[in-house]
């Protein structure tokens, strides 16, 4: 009679510690989920607002070089500098055990080196140049070609063929940057020959930067690995351009906007947009990161009161209509 009450008692203490795990694993789960939750939420508002932020930057330039005649470079360059201080001042203030940490470690450091060359650099100068060349909406429409490449890159790194949605997609790219390039004429360009080269350069250098600092945006953070790629990419640059000898005469509205492209569509635009690299992935981040045209067109056209044709417009639907079909 004791023993079976002695059972009965060691039975139930099994359920309840039974419950009590699965109740902790329940939890446990919650928690996982909870924090899974958020760091969606907030990547997908950092790539979200980068994208924004990146969209002025392209208004800012063209009234910079259609008001000021700013030369591509020194802009460039200024602006990589200015960015690049922002990220690292409060870097070396509170982290920089991390930020050292970085630049001693070989295979980091190259792949920091190969950011700011392939990346940063060619980024941002064939954006520049597709700007002084077109215009923010349309460079900022052909930087959207990014997405072709990452989807290559995928394809050639998980050893797969392309599905059919993303062979869709490769003809919709190709389809609007016919219409954005010719007008729908192909016997013509509506666009410089030079701002369709510039403009497939940044797509390649958009490209880079979503692919290449993934290995090293865990353990650094978006705000080293990015202001790291800026500084460098500038003081390289600065040693060939020199930008001090030929500052352009800007007055109060001119520095009003060179203020605005550097803080809001170079640091934050970039800092948002790696963070949300970091937190969703380049893929995810890139389907967000369709709201720069549309960001670029919208404040180009109230800015600026650039005009863009119907061809433009289809051009620009198509290549939008790609990103949502290639990731």
């Amino acid at each position: 009679m004791a023993k079976d009450t002695i059972e009965d008692m060691s039975g139930e203490s099994a359920l309840g510690t039974d419950a009590a795990a699965r109740k902790r694993r329940r939890t446990l789960r919650e928690r996982v989920n909870a924090l899974e939750n958020k760091r969606l939420v907030i990547g997908v508002a950092s790539t979200l607002f980068g994208g924004i932020f990146w969209g002025f930057s392209g208004t800012c330039a063209s009234f910079l070089f259609e008001n000021y005649q700013v030369d591509t470079a020194w802009l460039m360059c200024t602006r990589q500098l200015c960015s690049g201080a922002l990220f690292l001042i409060p870097i070396l203030l509170s982290d920089r055990q991390r930020f050292v940490e970085l630049w001693r470690n070989r295979h980091d450091r190259r792949v920091m080196l190969l950011l700011a060359a392939l990346g940063v650099l060619l980024n941002q100068f064939g954006y520049l140049l597709a700007v002084r060349y077109t215009n923010a909406g349309t460079a900022t429409v052909m930087q959207c070609l990014q997405l072709v490449l990452i989807m290559i890159y995928a394809c050639i790194t998980t050893h797969r063929a392309p599905r059919r949605r993303e062979l869709a997609g490769v003809v919709l790219a190709f389809a609007g940057t016919f219409f954005i390039a010719t007008g729908g004429n192909p016997s013509t360009l509506t666009i410089p020959p030079e701002g369709l080269v510039v403009g497939l350069l940044a797509a390649v250098g958009a490209a880079c930067m979503s692919i290449i600092p993934v290995s090293i945006l865990p353990k650094y953070g978006s705000s080293i690995v990015t202001g790291s790629g800026m500084l460098v990419s500038g003081v390289v640059t600065s040693i060939f351009i020199q930008p001090w000898n030929n500052p352009p005469a800007l007055d109060a509205a001119g520095w009003e906007a060179f203020i605005v492209l550097t803080v809001v569509g170079s640091f934050l635009a970039y800092l948002l947009y790696m963070q949300g690299v970091k937190d969703i992935g380049s893929m995810r981040a890139s389907l967000i990161g369709t709201v720069e045209p549309v960001s670029a067109t919208i404040t180009s056209a109230i800015v600026l009161g650039t005009v863009f044709a119907g061809t433009d417009i289809l051009g620009f639907a198509l290549i939008i209509i790609m990103v949502f079909l290639t990731v």
